[in-house]
Formats: structure tokens, sequence, C-alpha cells
């Protein structure tokens, strides 16, 4: 019997995947099996497709050899290279299953930290004191309409010159437009800070060659940023975006959806102002979230 007709050994053109695929040992974990058999099943047709040469797989090599070198504590090259490939958005949407009307998911970013200050409701978490101030407010609630107490809203932003705190330290100070709140009985929350502006992902590097290459912009919308937690719900990892940025509907890593789209209102009362404590004219917006029970994600 010619065993070599029914598990072929050598490797050539035409039957590359099912020889690379049958060296995985048969106590391989099955879902390691399934996921890597789809990566070298889809790499070699993308090979063969575009007739791939040695020197365009060797400039992809040094490519991705060059976005590790770029990761450094603060900044994480790979998470910007699946972003602005609607790969993160795409992983995070296939695996949402959350009640219609709950508050969506959008990307993360690389520019979160953990441990930010817990502030009291109310607090300016824009230390730096540039830009137009803004009073962010709302509701967390869950499907029911029902408050949810205890709730933890981490949110961050970059400043009104556009850079993470985390991007210019030395420059902005530590932790300024980084701040937790925590909802009381009635799932109210409120802070004051700087209205977003729109900002360039970092393109000094090889993700912003990727893009300059192909002939695509770098930025990304005006937004601010949340992580919204609370024991018996699911997580929700989300922002919120202004709607009169010029760059809404080309969001860099498209983590726009229309549900995540603000109400910013320009408010002009300098008695309202100076019970806020900010300066007048100043920006508003009501942003509610509702959360889904963990046993529905």
């Amino acid at each position: 019997m010619d065993t070599h007709s029914q598990s072929p050994t050598f490797f050539d053109v035409e039957n590359s995947v099912d020889v690379v695929n049958a060296r995985m040992s048969a106590a391989t974990d099955p879902r390691l099996r399934e996921i890597m058999t789809a990566v070298v099943k889809h790499l070699h047709a993308l090979v063969r497709e575009v007739s791939l040469t040695p020197e365009e797989w060797f400039k992809a090599i040094r490519f991705l050899t060059e976005v590790g070198h770029t990761c450094t504590e603060w900044r994480q090259e790979f998470i910007l290279l699946s972003d602005t490939l609607g790969v993160s958005m795409l992983v995070d949407s296939i695996n949402q299953h959350r009640p219609e009307g709950s508050t969506e998911n959008s990307v993360l970013g690389p520019f979160y930290l953990p441990g930010a200050p817990r502030y009291p409701m109310g607090t300016n978490i824009c230390l730096d004191g540039l830009g137009e101030p803004v009073v962010v407010s709302g509701r967390v609630t869950d499907s029911r309409g029902e408050p949810v107490a205890g709730a933890l809203l981490d949110v961050w932003q970059t400043n009104d010159n556009g850079f993470y705190d985390v991007q210019q330290k030395g420059i902005q100070p530590e932790w300024n437009l980084r701040g937790v709140f925590e909802t009381g009985a009635d799932g109210r929350y409120w802070f004051r800070s700087a209205k977003p502006r729109y900002y360039p992902i970092p393109d000094d590097g090889p993700v912003g060659g990727m893009l300059k290459a192909m002939g695509r912009h770098p930025y990304r919308p005006a937004h601010l940023h949340f992580i919204i937690s609370a024991p018996g719900y699911d997580t929700v990892v989300t922002q919120i975006f202004a709607p009169d940025c010029p760059y809404l509907e080309e969001d860099a890593v498209f983590g726009v959806k229309q549900s995540l789209v603000g109400d910013f209102r320009h408010e002009n009362d300098p008695k309202e102002a100076a019970r806020l404590e900010v300066a007048n004219p100043f920006w508003t917006v009501e942003w509610n979230v509702i959360l889904a029970p963990t046993t529905a994600a």
C-alpha cells in the first residue's frame, strides 16, 4: 500500500498546506489546531494569489521585526498594526453577544494605563488647563433601565495638543486627563474635562510607514475612552465621539460606531458655568451606558 499518496510528506506548491498542517501532533490543543490550520491555509493562499517574491517576503519579515522593536513600555506597535488593519474591531465585533440596546464596544487603543487615580464625582481631570472645558455626565443602567450602583468608569483622552500624557512625560502632568469614577445608588456619574480633539496615531514608526505607502491618513476622530465595569455585568471597552469632527467617518482604526457618537452641546451660560466651576462658554455631553449581565456575554 502506498502511504505517500494518502499522507503527503514532501513539500511542493500544490500540497504545501497539507504537508505543513500534517506535521502537527495529535496531542495539539484542538483550538490551537483549528486556528493554526486556518493560518497556514490562508497564508499559503495569499502567497499564491499575489505570487509573492522572496524579496517581498523578506521585506515583510523586516517590517514585523521593526514593529516589535518599536514596542516600548507605553507604546504597543502591534496593537496599532491590528487597529489600523481593522483586525481589532473585527475580533471584538464577532465576539460581542450582548442584548440589543446594550452599549457597544470600540477599540482599547495602545495608550491605556491601569491604576489611574480614583476621584469623587465632578472632579476636573484636565490637569494642564488646555482646551475648551466640557462637562461629561450620564447614567449607568441595566437593560431594564435600573441604575447600576458601584459601576467604575475608567476614562482617558488626549490633551488639546493631541497627545496622551505618556507621550509627553515631563511635559504633561502625570495622569493628565485620566481618572476613575464610581457611580452611586442612582447610577449617575459626571466629571469635568477638556473637549476632545482629533489627532494622528503615532506615525513615526513602521505602522505609520505602512499607512503612508497605502495612501492613508493617520487621524483618529475626537473621542473620550471609557472602560465601564460592575460586578455581574459584562465589562464595556468603548469610546464616545464628537459629532463635529472632520474625521468622524474616516477613523484610522475603524473604531467609530453610530451609537457611540455623542451629543456635544455648546453652552453659553455664565451662571451655570459658575455653578459647575468651568470657564464660560463650555461644552456638555450626556452619555448613558447600558450594561449587559455577564451571563448574556
